[in-house]
Parts: C-alpha cells; sequence; structure tokens
C-alpha cells in the first residue's frame, strides 16, 4: 500500500510526497483509513513505529481553516507537544491550518497571539490548557477532533483527573455535533481501558508490535560489580565507536551525576549534555535540539526522554541501570535500530538487578547475551562465572566407617 491509496487530501498528501515518503507503517496504513472514515480509535504501538504521522495526516484531512480550534492533541510533556506541533506544522504547511503550542514553565505571551491568531490546531499540556479555558483564551466549542496521547504516560504523571476534565469541556457526541476521539497508549492497563471506554464511541483498535523490538539492534547484558559501574561506562565509551548514543538513568539526580562524571572526561568534554525534568524548558529544548543535529554526541536522559520523543539515528542506548519496569526497555531500545538502521543496546548489569534483567528477557522473549569488556580490569562478581557452580558435596555423617558393637 501506497500513502496515495489511503485518501488523504490532496494538501496533506503533498507534503508527504515532498518528505519522501511513499509508503506508510503498518500503524499508518491501519490507523489513517478508520480516522478518516470517522470512527474513534484505540491505538496501541511501540516508539518509532509512525504513531504521530498516523494521526496528524488523517486528522489534518478532515479539516478546512475556520480560524477557530478544531483538533485538540494532549500530551504528557512539553517535548512531546513540541515534537508533535512541529509535525502538524509540517504536514499541513500546504493548507491554511495554523497550529497554537500551549505548555506551563513559560509565559501566555507568544501562546496567547497564537490562539488569537486563528489555530485550527492546538497541542497541548493538561495543566497549561486548562490554565488557558479559565483565562478564556482556549475555545472549545468547535472541536471536531480529539487525540489523546501516550495516555499510559498521563497516568503514570497523575494528570488522568485533568485529562477527564477537558474531555468533559469538549463537545460530546449527539444530534447537534459529533466529536472524533483518537486514544494512544503504549499499554492498556485495566484503568486505561476502563479510561477508554468510558471516552470512546465504538472504537475500532489498531495493535501494532508492542512487546518487539527491531530486529536491528544487538542487544548485551555487561555484567558488573557495582562499585565499578561508572568505571565499566567509561570504558565502554572509550572502546565503543558512536555517531549518537543516548544513556538512560532511573532518576535525575543519577542523570546529573552521570553527566558531570562525562563531562570531565577529556575526550568527552563538551559533547554531553543532560535532559530531565527538574531542567528549566528552555535548557531542555536546547539540550534535544543540539542532540539532534550532532552538537552533542551524547544524551544522558531519565525515561522522559524515551517516550516518544524523535530521535533519529540514534547508533547506541546504554541502560546505566537495568530498568525496574521491563516495558521501558522497550521505549529505551526504541531510540536506536530506527528505519532498518543497525544499533546497539548496552545494559550494565549488578547483582541487585538480576530480577529485572528476567523480567526483561521474558517481555521481548529473547535471551540477552551477557558480555565482558576486553581489556577491563574487573573485580570479582559472581555474575562474571561463566559456567554454574558445581553443587557442593556434603560429607556424610559419621566421616567413616561405622564401627560394629
Amino acid at each position: 500500500m501506497r500513502f496515495d491509496e489511503l485518501g488523504l487530501k490532496e494538501t496533506v498528501l503533498r507534503a508527504v510526497t515532498e518528505s519522501g515518503y511513499e509508503t506508510p507503517t503498518p500503524i499508518q496504513a491501519e490507523a489513517i483509513p478508520l480516522i478518516l472514515e470517522g470512527r474513534d480509535v484505540i491505538g496501541a504501538s511501540q516508539t518509532g513505529t509512525g504513531k504521530t504521522a498516523a494521526f496528524a495526516l488523517p486528522s489534518l484531512s478532515k479539516i478546512e481553516s475556520i480560524g477557530k480550534p478544531q483538533i485538540l492533541i494532549l500530551e504528557p510533556t512539553r517535548e512531546l507537544a513540541d515534537q508533535v506541533a512541529e509535525q502538524f506544522l509540517h504536514y499541513g504547511k500546504n493548507t491554511a491550518c495554523k497550529v497554537a503550542l500551549l505548555y506551563g514553565g513559560v509565559g501566555h505571551g507568544k501562546q496567547d497571539e497564537q490562539l488569537a491568531a486563528g489555530a485550527d490546531i492546538v497541542v497541548a499540556t493538561p495543566g497549561r490548557l486548562i490554565d488557558h479555558f479559565y483565562r478564556g483564551t482556549m475555545k472549545f466549542k468547535e472541536i471536531k477532533i480529539l487525540i489523546l496521547d501516550e495516555v499510559d504516560r498521563m497516568l503514570d504523571m497523575g494528570f488522568l483527573p485533568q485529562v477527564r476534565k477537558i474531555i468533559n469541556i469538549c463537545p460530546w457526541n449527539n444530534e447537534e455535533q459529533s466529536r472524533q476521539t483518537l486514544f494512544f497508549s503504549a499499554t492498556m492497563p485495566p484503568v486505561i481501558a476502563g479510561f477508554a471506554e468510558w471516552c470512546l464511541t465504538d472504537p475500532a483498535t489498531v495493535e501494532i508490535a508492542r512487546r518487539e523490538v527491531a530486529s536491528t539492534v544487538s542487544h548485551s547484558f555487561f555484567p558488573v560489580a557495582m562499585t565499578q559501574r561508572d568505571e565499566l561506562l567509561l570504558g565502554l565509551l572509550e572502546r565503543t565507536k558512536y555517531d549518537s548514543l543516548m544513556i538512560f538513568t532511573r532518576t535525575r539526580k543519577e542523570a546529573d551525576v552521570i553527566a558531570n562524571l562525562l563531562s570531565q572526561q577529556e575526550a568527552i568534554g563538551k559533547s554531553v549534555t543532560v535532559m530531565h525534568s527538574d531542567i528549566r524548558q528552555n535548557d531542555r529544548m536546547k539540550a534535544l535540539k543540539g542532540f539532534k543535529e550532532g552538537t552533542f554526541k551524547i544524551l544522558v536522559a531519565t525515561d522522559v526522554a524515551a517516550r516518544g520523543i524523535d530521535i533519529s539515528d540514534v547508533t547506541h542506548v546504554i541502560n546505566y541501570r537495568v530498568p525496574e519496569n521491563a516495558e521501558d526497555y522497550v521505549h529505551r531500545i526504541g531510540r536506536t535500530g530506527r528505519a532498518e538502521k543497525e544499533g546497539d543496546a548496552f545494559t550494565l548489569l549488578t547483582a541487585d538487578e538480576l530480577e529485572y534483567a528476567d523480567s526483561v528477557e521474558a517481555f521481548i522473549n529473547k535471551k540477552i547475551e551477557r558480555k565482558k569488556l576486553e581489556g577491563f580490569d574487573y573485580q570479582y562478581t559472581a555474575l562474571l562465572d561463566t559456567e554454574p557452580r558445581k553443587p557442593i558435596k556434603k560429607p556424610r555423617r559419621g566421616g567413616g566407617k561405622r564401627r560394629r558393637r
């Protein structure tokens, strides 16, 4: 199937063609016709499958500019909102539709101007959107398509009550008006499934390879003693030829410590940047932009950057720790091996993380090879034993022949 067979509006199709795309990804091929038909849709797909275009292209094809918000997209983070707004601007460049981007941490001035200029598409984080509603700068009466993106992530961040409030503000399906709702979530725990049932009408479900990782990615666990984790990380960086590398940590503090450690290395120095939620919004956007453009070769990040951030051509991913949630491994590794390109995923493994490692292997249904870094001066840990130890034979009680009485 080709994009020109999906029924997209000519102006939108032209933007796709100008981008050099001819064949849709599986989620695009399944979701676009359903959305064009007017169906509510539940979409479940992993990072890097083309999900944003799957809802952006048909949504843009269904509206004409009227100078009032008609498409509303909710995103859990500022980075995701910025990325999705860029996609709508790109694919809608041959239309007259305008885009407003609303998120917190910055002033209202530019956002007020975008709304007043007649935005047809609004991409927003929940808190700032409600703020604009109370200020009277955001109108909901003409909303025709509501897109809830990364819903499980919004649940994790505590945003579902705000999202529920926004849905109640939007027009509901009735005799006078019809609102189409598109619901995208990488996972569907019971609370998310119940939420979807509440806000969707007779939805079609599109599920694409939620547990798979790209076949072009090479996975490795690097066992190491807990006290040598930093040394091994430096050793891997020293011996690895990378063009663009992401290091994932569990906490913001850990990300700062690792970024500071790397920035002190003469060979790495200024090529390192860090991104997490405690960093100012402008600095986060600079870090992401610099990493995409190649100014920075290494990005140290928490999982805020693993979900959905569109970063192409990442050659290597290193997990500083095994993620506690096996699904997070898939999202992190989804940064590399995209578009059939080869990529490497290294994970540092210590004894206290064996249970998490087993969960990751069970989740992706793949045994991950344990490797040693050549030339590294390892301290002993049982994890480095390549063969199972033989059981110790207990001596027979009595220690010898029993005497006859």
